[in-house]
């Protein structure tokens, strides 16, 4: 297999799941801002230009950070990270699914908005006159999220999933790109802390 790798909270969300599971890919990387996503020949591998992608040895693409990460688990035969039980992958599908809508696109639209423009306007249709109102969108589900952390160690409870995952790296960099994380919203700043401190955290 092959992971085609770059900058950004996409790519890293993959590396950070191989991590936590100990599995190590062939990587290739490609340089976003030399736009090289965007032409042949990394537009053979993913017609898409998105990042990452995983080429399997059939060589098959997959493409998506929660498909690709969906396959690695059950190439290792089902771990915690997506669960190994029906209802925990329930819990996890759906924890991520919320996260990634409610909070993940719209801190990446965000920048891509505002901060990023100069980088992606050539690249895709942007609304800049909504930035504001897309980050705060993304602020007013962190809170929404932060009563519901109270009493749990992570998004699924007492177990550590892809949810925290895909939460933690967005967070990480909206904290990089002007979107600071609200202090009042204590119960995710402590969580935060806490997958910090996991070695795959520097993944």
């Amino acid at each position: 297999m092959k992971l085609y790798n770059s900058v950004g909270p996409n790519p890293k969300v993959v590396r950070m799941f191989m991590a936590e599971l100990g599995v190590e890919i062939e990587q290739q990387r490609i340089d976003i801002m030399k736009g090289e996503n965007r032409q042949a020949p990394y537009l053979e591998v993913n017609p898409g230009g998105q990042l990452p992608a995983l080429e399997l040895d059939s060589g098959m693409v997959i493409s998506e950070i929660t498909a690709i990460c969906e396959y690695l688990d059950d190439w290792q035969g089902h771990t915690d990270l997506v669960g190994k039980t029906p209802e925990d992958r329930a819990e996890t599908r759906m924890w991520v699914r919320r996260i990634d809508l409610a909070i993940a696109e719209n801190i990446a639209n965000g920048f891509r908005s505002s901060e990023g423009l100069e980088m992606f306007k050539n690249r895709m249709t942007l609304i800049p006159h909504a930035a504001d109102a897309v980050k705060a969108l993304a602020q007013e589900k962190l809170t929404w999220l932060d009563g519901l952390m109270q009493g749990k160690t992570f998004v699924c409870g007492d177990r550590f999933s892809l949810a925290d995952i895909m939460l933690f790296v967005f967070l990480e960099f909206g904290t990089q790109v002007g979107q600071p994380m609200n202090a009042d919203n204590a119960n995710i700043a402590s969580w935060y802390e806490s997958v910090q401190s996991r070695a795959s955290a520097s993944a």
